[in-house]
């Protein structure tokens, strides 16, 4: 999509900080990190959200997850970290492109967000 931030950081018309490249996603560091370790997994097909993942799609979604799994061996994150997806305006979904966020590298809180940011 032309006008897809994400889709530009794929086509490498936008520069990002890659972690891991393959044929189907990219991660890349989170240029507002949240955490010490804070990547974005993104596939590099089109996808707006996670309500546009159908069966024939899905893959690219399980596979977004096996390669979270070699990023928190590769990163480091022996004692965990928390995989996030924001769908949609209610969400906080802010790029309409499907991603991830990966983050830690310390203790996560619950909620995950500070209440004036739930608004």
């Amino acid at each position: 999509m032309a006008d897809c931030v994400f889709c530009k950081i794929v086509s490498g018309e936008i520069p990002s900080t890659k972690v891991y490249e393959d044929e189907t996603v990219l991660a890349f560091r989170d240029l507002d990190p949240q955490a010490p370790e804070h990547v974005l997994i993104i596939p590099k097909v089109h996808l707006a959200s996670a309500a546009e993942i159908t069966p024939e799609n899905s893959g690219v979604v399980a596979h977004i997850f096996e390669v979270a799994a070699k990023l928190g061996q590769d990163l480091g994150l022996q004692n965990g970290y928390r995989i996030v997806n924001n769908c949609g305006a209610d969400g906080m979904q802010s790029v309409q492109h499907l991603h991830f966020h990966m983050l830690g590298g310390k203790k996560m809180g619950w909620p995950p967000f500070p209440p004036e940011r739930m608004q």
